[in-house]
């Protein structure tokens, strides 16, 4: 009777040690997945070795040859032969090195495993009197020959992976290799606006980057403008957000800067995310997780937001030692990390592009930024106050009848109202409403004043149409009412708890050890939530309470969710969450509703309250609350000039 295959005992092989050329073409096999591999890895070593051109040559989309020349410090005769050996490097020489990289490459591996599946040679020169002219390495023999060249260093990798053709049948057309490489590139031209990059593919120009004088954030502002394009920055607000860190060893500085784009910029794919720490460009969780969560106040839907995001911090605070491409990290405190991020994107979008832009300080301490207007690091400086009416809420203007319903005409809130609405909000504001006789002369608006315009009709009891120097200003006033409700009841609720409402029957399930120890470890935090969740058996969680808004849901779906939120991410985020979510329902029935015919002194209160209310760009579902329609856009509507 024959043996099932499945039954078959493999013959035993022996132990032992693997050749060198074997060993690295496995490390190869994790380093260089595919040109755009070899590109990165060449151009980190230009980078570290002070380079401020960087050129890179390809044919075929990299598989033929791949050039990357630079006007480095070039390596010495003497280093030449290790160069190109496994675990050879000049960055690292003990653990505490590798414990705190500062450098783009490290490992040591990296031209070992090139050398492995392709033809590779060095032609460097170092810039002294010792060395007046430079020399060419060959990769496979190992022969060394004087050669002409300026100071810096050219390695080019010819026939990648003619040593292992079966890795070459999975590379895609060259022109897909060739957007990989150019992507790459790219990547460090963010990071280095200080550097200049150019990219030829076949002989031709394909791509360049000069390098930017200056420093700071405009130099990074240029950089992106001439990267992503014009649009990019023109719908991007600049952060800039330090915060010291403590720790064991004393304060650490954690520093996140850079551009997000607004809102109404976001993109149905998540292609234009940059994230760098340190100057590397990684893709890290924990930042993805804190900026996407910075924008689900304002973003609306599914679409994904745009952003370059560069996070520095002590280099012993995180581990770049991760995976072999070094494109993965891991922080010694995530949840520090995520909240700077968070914080940082949220001070920045916060700001109302309607009411002036916040102005982050290049290398300037918090201490030094007067007026700060925020208490998390961020500060921006508002408009100077005009005299004009002192409103305590766009309410006061807005006449209620019963049930909230608004009289139109009214000035005054009626005095029996029932309403969710923050005229009890004890700080006044004051803004700028201009009797009704007034704005009916039509004068000219004065320069710069009013970014959001006077208000001149009401359309359909829906938008507010409004004047102002660009030219006409469209509200949906149902949804600007809405955020700024919204807002008011935040700062409100700041300090308090969320109601919760006892089940009469606790709902149980069954639950894992790290869902029960999530919920003895955060049992405060659940509790601020409204949840009341206690352990029955290591293996059995009971709900008791669930917040009283949501009393309908399905508890064990509620809890599973929050602890898992709990698990993976700083608590304060799972507490702001689910506390707005229950807010913005709140806002939504207190806000003025749509086919409220309104006064021109009402409409004028809403738009001054726009332009000082934090995210008032956008309503509690992430649309957008107005929108500017410039003389040139009217001008073509009616074909005047033509």
């Amino acid at each position: 009777m024959t043996t099932p295959p499945s039954t078959l005992q493999p013959p035993r092989r022996p132990i032992r040690e693997l050749p060198d050329e074997l060993i690295s073409q496995i490390a190869a096999g994790e380093v260089v997945e595919r040109p755009a591999s070899v590109v990165r890895e060449l151009v980190d070593n230009a980078l570290d070795a002070g380079a401020t051109q960087v050129t890179l040559r390809l044919q075929a989309g990299g598989v033929r040859l791949i050039s990357v020349e630079d006007n480095g410090s070039g390596i010495l005769r003497s280093e030449l032969p290790n160069a190109l050996k496994r675990h050879a490097t000049s960055k690292i020489a003990s653990l505490s090195d590798l414990e705190s990289v500062g450098t783009m490459g490290f490992r040591g591996e990296a031209l070992a495993a090139i050398c492995s599946i392709a033809e590779v040679s060095l032609l460097t020169r170092v810039d002294t009197a010792d060395e007046p002219h430079g020399w060419l390495l060959d990769g496979r023999s190992g022969e060394l020959q004087p050669t002409a060249r300026s100071p810096g260093t050219t390695v080019e990798v010819r026939e990648l992976f003619f040593a292992t053709p079966a890795r070459r049948k999975f590379l895609k057309t060259d022109a897909t290799e060739l957007a990989h490489c150019i992507e790459a590139v790219r990547r460090h031209a963010l990071a280095r606006p200080d550097v200049g990059f150019a990219i030829w593919h076949d002989g031709k120009l394909v791509a360049q980057w000069r390098a930017v004088t200056g420093g700071g954030m405009d130099a990074l502002r240029q950089r992106l403008a001439d990267v992503l394009g014009n649009d990019f920055v023109e719908q991007a607000v600049a952060l800039n957000w330090p915060l010291d860190v403590p720790t064991d060893d004393g304060p650490q500085r954690l520093r996140v800067w850079g551009f997000a784009g607004v809102p109404d910029a976001a993109r149905s794919r998540a292609d234009w995310q940059f994230a760098y720490v340190n100057g590397r460009y990684v893709r890290d969780k924990t930042i993805t997780h804190a900026a996407r969560s910075a924008y689900e106040d304002v973003l609306h839907g599914h679409r994904q937001p745009v952003y370059a995001l560069f996070v520095s911090l002590d280099p012993a605070r995180v581990d770049v030692n991760v995976h072999p491409t070094k494109i993965e990290v891991r922080f010694r405190d995530g949840r520090e990390v995520h909240q700077g991020v968070r914080h940082a994107v949220e001070a920045a979008l916060a700001v109302p592009r309607s009411g002036g832009a916040a102005e982050p300080v290049d290398a300037v301490p918090v201490t030094a930024w007067t007026p700060p207007a925020r208490q998390d690091g961020f500060a921006f400086r508002p408009r100077e106050p005009e005299v004009g009416h002192r409103v305590s809420d766009v309410g006061a203007l807005w006449g209620y009848g019963s049930g909230g319903a608004l009289r139109p005409g009214s000035g005054q809130a009626s005095t029996g109202s029932a309403r969710t609405d923050v005229s009890s909000d004890p700080a006044p504001t004051t803004v700028r409403a201009e009797p009704v006789e007034a704005l009916s002369d039509q004068a000219p608006l004065p320069s710069g004043d009013w970014p959001l315009g006077r208000a001149i009709a009401q359309l359909q009891g829906v938008y507010i149409l409004a004047e102002n120097t660009h030219g006409l200003i469209v509200v949906d006033m149902h949804a600007a009412h809405e955020r700024i409700v919204y807002e008011r009841l935040k700062q409100q609720l700041d300090d308090q708890q969320v109601a919760s409402q006892p089940l009469l029957i606790p709902a149980t399930f069954s639950a894992t050890p790290d869902e029960v120890a999530t919920a003895e470890d955060c049992a405060e935090v659940l509790k601020t939530l409204g949840l009341e969740i206690t352990a029955l058996s290591p293996k059995t969680l009971a709900v008791r309470a669930v917040p009283t808004t949501l009393a309908q849901g399905d508890p064990v779906e509620l809890a599973r969710s929050v602890l898992g939120e709990l698990g993976l991410h700083d608590a304060s985020t799972v507490v702001q969450r689910a506390r707005n979510e229950l807010l913005a329902t709140m806002a939504c029935h207190g806000a003025v509703r749509a086919n409220r015919r309104l006064t021109l002194d009402e409409m004028n209160a809403l738009l001054r309250q726009m332009e000082v209310t934090e995210r008032s760009d956008q309503c509690n579902h992430g649309r957008p609350t107005w929108r500017q329609v410039g003389m040139k856009e009217l001008d073509a509507l009616f074909l005047r000039g033509r």
